[in-house]
């Protein structure tokens, strides 16, 4: 990776860029999903794309600041301020106001980034520029878009959105529209779909599932992560790597998911690289995508929030001391707990129980984006060789989250590559782990104090 590659980037001030045409002025509630206090965050998405002969003469930034102002007439909510009203409900107000936009210019070619263009960025902070004043969730831009020309004709995407907007899958919804219009179309061929009220609390609300991912969970021992000293890698896993993890397994898991097997495999190397005493409680969260859990399922075109975060807990001894298997039959039965009536139950929690954060403490969240198709989001110049989450560990408490992107290595082989984000000597001790685990070297740890099984 050319994580030493410096250049410089040359800014235009930023913009509003506004819907092309007139919108509806008008207040829209987010649901009750969308406005828990873990999604009141900026996530930031980066495209990486090549020159393209067939686009000679045009300008990316010109191309897609226009296909923008277009695509806000569909998603004018987009354009609006986010309000906080009785009960810290959240809601869009549709002012039309617009989006930010950064035109920019920077002296690198995308060749120079190497051939592993992965988390985390060189000078990523010169390819979004975080505009002061724009990192608060309500009354600043739902979006900061920087578009960035590079000295070989390609360019490079950036996104920030305020998450209680939409997750992956409704984010490239809208960039997919983008991509559409900037490629000439009138509209997109998914018409955006706003019924927030689908994942709505019930009237009464009566939580009937057990959601211990939002148990209040006194944080005793300091383990949250600090964040003065955090080192952020990226890891790639191919078919060799999957082979080498599900060798560990009992015959009768070995079918499970790659999203299994490599949640169960991180989970416990990044548990023992945190030391965590013996008897502590541990947590793994995956996101799930509940989506086609309902019937009728929501509908297509539908932006919102629509995943749960299901967790598994179990103590630092325990998921140490028994094989792989253990960690993964865990992290199976998080994923199977959603349902519809899960995410109904899990909406009336957030009105009953005021719109809390899950629980973070000794906690470790996954998110596999490998279907939300930001791999797929094309202006005209192709697809992107990169596209997807800029970094691990964001967060409204950063540290705690890996994504799960596609990925194709410098020799070829396609396969995921998850981005970590833990401290300095933490991280010395998972990679040790990983490399363990990916050279079949497991041995159970001494009991008492979690060791590292070097």
């Amino acid at each position: 990776m050319a994580s030493s590659l410096l250049f410089t980037v040359r800014r235009r001030e930023p913009v509003l860029v506004a819907p092309a045409k007139p919108t509806p002025r008008e207040v829209k509630l987010l649901s009750d999903i969308d406005d828990q206090e873990g999604l009141r965050f900026q996530i930031p998405v980066i495209q990486f794309y090549r020159y393209d002969p067939s686009m000679a003469g045009k300008d990316p930034v010109e191309v897609i600041r226009k296909a923008l102002a277009k695509t806000l007439v569909f998603y004018y909510p987009f354009a609006g301020r986010l309000r906080e009203g009785a009960g810290r409900k959240l809601m869009v107000d549709c002012t039309g106001e617009g989006v930010l936009f950064i035109e920019a210019d920077a002296d690198v070619t995308l060749n120079q980034f190497g051939d592993a263009l992965q988390p985390p960025f060189p000078c990523w902070e010169e390819l979004l520029y975080d505009v002061p004043g724009s990192q608060g969730v309500l009354n600043t831009p739902l979006l900061v878009i920087q578009v960035t020309r590079l000295k070989c004709g390609g360019f490079i995407f950036a996104l920030r959105l305020n998450h209680t907007m939409s997750d992956a899958a409704g984010l490239v919804l809208f960039m997919s529209a983008l991509g559409e219009i900037a490629r000439g179309m009138n509209g997109p061929s998914i018409p955006p779909v706003w019924r927030r009220e689908l994942l709505n609390a019930r009237d009464p609300p009566r939580v009937t599932c057990t959601h211990r991912e939002y148990e209040q969970v006194p944080d005793t021992k300091g383990t949250i992560i600090p964040l003065d000293d955090m080192t952020h890698r990226s890891f790639f896993f191919g078919p060799k790597e999957v082979f080498a993890i599900r060798g560990l397994l009992p015959p009768h898991l070995r079918q499970c998911s790659n999203f299994e097997i490599l949640t169960a495999c991180l989970w416990r190397c990044r548990t023992i690289a945190l030391q965590p005493e013996s008897d502590e409680e541990v947590r793994i969260i995956c996101i799930v995508n509940a989506g086609a859990k309902f019937d009728p399922p929501l509908p297509s075109g539908y932006y919102g929030n629509a995943f749960a975060f299901p967790v598994a807990v179990t103590t630092a001894r325990k998921l140490f001391e028994n094989p792989l298997g253990y960690a993964l039959e865990l992290v199976r039965k998080a994923k199977a707990d959603v349902t519809q009536e899960y995410m109904h139950s899990l909406a009336d929690l957030m009105v009953t129980n005021g719109r809390p954060h899950f629980t973070v403490v000794r906690s470790y969240l996954v998110s596999d984006v490998t279907r939300a198709g930001f791999g797929e989001v094309d202006f005209g110049w192709g697809k992107p060789v990169y596209g997807g989450p800029a970094k691990g560990g964001v967060g409204a408490i950063p540290g705690v989250a890996s994504f799960y992107i596609p990925f194709k290595n410098a020799k070829g082989e396609e396969g995921l590559v998850i981005p970590v984000c833990l401290p300095s000597d933490a991280m010395e001790r998972f990679v040790k782990e990983l490399d363990n685990m990916l050279n079949n070297h497991v041995h159970p740890a001494k009991r008492g104090f979690i060791v590292s099984s070097l």
